[in-house]
């Protein structure tokens, strides 16, 4: 069989982590299956929706190397078909007419609530004949559900799930100003789109249910329902758009790579074997529904960054630096030109004590800017004794011709002997006048990466 998957995310805020792996799953199994993945917009809330939106959602899903097959399909565009789907359900007798006011409906909310149950629509005009329709009063169109019977769903996560038809209510596809729902909308877009695969979060099993009787209504093939975990937060709640970092930009911001974010995501509620590095075309290769677990995913921001940790350490240096040059043209300010080169010779080292780009940003500060700002803590670690080590440094640095590790290290190695001291008791004052703080780079490693006038100019300055 064909399979064809969609993404349907609303254009109304940044995107949520959770969809972001809800779309990569979605991808993974159309592309496992040599079928169609699809991003469809669903934009009909008129005053939530912004284009801003719908421009990051599509960007960050192509940064994260989830790209959907076509064009995207905008749920807006296609009113009319969902507006036509309800009269025919009207026709056919599987929607009425119901002229509640809000009073009403609010009255029955409220009974519902001092009661302690939960509110079901009392289906007033489901059988109207000897009710008056009011004046002047435009009616919403409800789907009729069945009242007796049980409904059936074989999730392809959850395994068979049955629920009492008298537990749904009749809901409204069609509200008083001729707008579809989300419940018309998305069950005509995805017969509309030939779905056949819809995956998305556990919250949206009793929509599935719902869904599930509009297709049998119109005679329409109902597609195979996956319903996913959602993710929870470090402390074990669902994840809100409040949290740190529930949005995929969150992450983009600290310098996360965007290979590294999709293996995690991956794993985040999906397992193979013991494996948990996976490129892209194994993640394609291997990525089965029946790997996917029935409990909430907790949120491992450290495991997130241990992930892009071993990214960065394993990636090409052009990669790696081509990267961080994105990474900085978004959320820093421009390297210049001349400085591009050093920096990419040292990516070398700069990405050994990175767990993220904006680490190797903080680490290549003393390439980047030509004036070395120490830090007030450091400045007080500079004592005499650490000006005569600096100067001594400075005399013997002067003689070597042909700089290298082996050329640098008997001067230090001298110097440590001379001041009966040890590696930080010479390191330490170098490297917090070369690079601004203790911490940082490995020592020869600054010291090879800055040109020789240049690393005397700062020793100097102490």
């Amino acid at each position: 069989m064909s399979f064809n998957c969609r993404f349907a995310p609303s254009p109304t805020g940044p995107l949520h982590i959770g969809g972001v792996r809800t779309a990569l799953f979605n991808w993974l199994l159309a592309k496992k299956n040599k079928g169609k993945y699809f991003l469809r917009i669903e934009d009909t809330d008129k005053e939530r929706s912004k284009e801003e939106f719908k421009k990051q959602i599509i960007s960050s899903l192509a940064w994260l190397g989830i790209e959907h097959d076509g064009e995207e399909y905008v749920q807006s565009k296609n009113i009319s078909k969902h507006i036509n789907v309800a009269e025919e359900l009207l026709k056919k007798g599987f929607a009425y007419k119901c002229y509640c006011s809000e009073e009403e409906i609010n009255e029955q909310k409220e009974k519902c609530k001092k009661q302690g149950i939960p509110y079901v629509y009392n289906r007033k005009w489901r059988d109207a004949k000897d009710l008056q329709v009011p004046k002047d009063v435009k009616p919403v169109i409800r789907f009729k559900s069945k009242i007796s019977g049980n409904t059936i769903i074989k999730d392809l996560v959850q395994g068979e799930r049955n629920i009492s038809n008298s537990t749904i209510e009749d809901f409204v596809i069609l509200r008083k100003d001729k707008s579809p729902t989300y419940q018309l909308s998305a069950t005509v877009d995805d017969h509309e789109m030939k779905i056949t695969h819809v995956i998305r979060g556990d919250d949206h099993m009793i929509n599935s249910f719902k869904q599930k009787q509009i297709y049998d209504a119109m005679g329409w093939e109902v597609p195979f329902f996956a319903h996913i975990p959602l993710i929870h937060s470090d402390k074990g709640k669902k994840l809100s758009k409040r949290d740190n970092a529930s949005t995929l930009e969150d992450y983009i911001k600290i310098g996360i790579i965007a290979d590294a974010l999709r293996n995690y995501l991956l794993r985040l509620g999906w397992s193979y074997k013991d494996k948990e590095i996976f490129t892209k075309q194994e993640s394609i290769d291997l990525f089965d529904l029946n790997g996917v677990g029935k409990s909430p995913s907790k949120l491992d921001l450290s495991r997130i960054h241990s992930i892009n940790e071993t990214y960065i350490k394993s990636i090409n240096e052009k990669d790696l630096f081509n990267f961080l040059k994105e990474y900085v043209s978004k959320y820093k300010k421009p390297i210049n030109q001349s400085k591009e080169a050093v920096l990419l010779k040292s990516m070398t080292f700069l990405k050994n004590k990175a767990k993220t780009l904006e680490d190797i940003w903080n680490n290549s500060q003393y390439i980047i800017n030509d004036k070395v700002e120490i830090e007030p803590e450091d400045k007080k670690l500079i004592d005499d004794l650490s000006k005569k080590i600096i100067k001594e440094f400075i005399a013997e640095y002067e003689k070597i011709n042909s700089l290298s590790r082996e050329t640098l290290e008997p001067v230090i190695k001298s110097l440590i002997d001379k001041h009966k001291t040890n590696f930080k008791g010479v390191g330490q004052p170098l490297r917090i006048a070369l690079v601004g703080s203790r911490f940082g780079p490995g020592l020869y490693d600054v010291i090879l990466s800055l040109d020789k006038a240049e690393v005397i100019k700062r020793l100097s300055k102490i």
